[in-house]
């Protein structure tokens, strides 16, 4: 890791956390922490394969680092444990069958992801066009916009240019066939009010993006896929 990466002890504190949620009773909780590992090892702030990070300087800098680094891989294994265990876990008493699935394909993507270094694919169809996800990255943020914006998903990836350029995705221009296609002045309102639901999601995504962002700026290792860059 170079010098502008983030203090190694920030990642270790936030990978102590997010595996103290995996043992939470609450599904979604323990979900949305495994998510929240993986993208942290995508975004490339080290390697999660296990490779030594100490570097040859004997400086008290460098040398701190290094025990914070072996710490970190020191939660390889009991984070490995815990996604395998979630992965393949047994359905309880009262459990809902539907969500114990949901649990344990999300954990089978995970643990793929940091044994294999391979992120889920996913795709849909909209407007006869596929959308299609790669990364963690912009899984987590699809999964985000399509709870966000509920019933208006659709309309919004069509429409919206920033959703494009954020997926990589270019739907299909609706064919009116010399009809105009007027908006009243009550949807242009809606539609530019920083109120209106577009407006607050693009918000909380463009922060999202940013965060990402400067996070791959500070890195560039894929979890177990040596130098190759997310």
């Amino acid at each position: 890791m170079d010098g502008r990466t983030l203090d190694p002890k920030t990642w270790q504190e936030s990978i102590s956390y997010f595996s103290s949620l995996l043992d939470k009773d609450d599904r979604s909780a323990r979900i949305a922490a495994g998510e929240a590992l993986a993208l942290i090892f995508e975004i490339g702030n080290f390697k999660f394969s296990g490779e030594a990070k100490g570097s040859s300087d004997s400086s008290s800098h460098d040398g701190n680092n290094s025990r914070e680094f072996a710490h970190i891989q020191g939660l390889r294994g009991k984070i490995l444990n815990q996604v395998r265990n979630l992965a393949v876990e047994a359905a309880g008493k009262g459990s809902v069958k539907k969500d114990l699935n949901s649990q344990r394909n999300s954990f089978r993507d995970i643990l793929e992801f940091l044994e294999d270094g391979y992120s889920p694919e996913t795709s849909m169809k909209i407007g006869g066009e596929s959308l299609n996800t790669t990364t963690w990255c912009q899984l987590i943020q699809l999964k985000f916009l399509k709870h966000f914006l509920g019933g208006g998903f659709v309309k919004h990836m069509q429409e919206n240019e920033f959703l494009h350029e954020v997926f990589g995705f270019t739907p299909k221009r609706k064919q009116f066939l010399g009809v105009e296609h007027r908006i009243s002045s009550r949807e242009k309102r809606l539609y530019k009010s920083p109120n209106s639901g577009l407006n607050k999601a693009r918000t909380q995504l463009l922060n999202k993006q940013r965060m990402l962002s400067q996070d791959r700026n500070a890195g560039h290792y894929a979890a177990g896929l040596g130098e190759d860059e997310v």
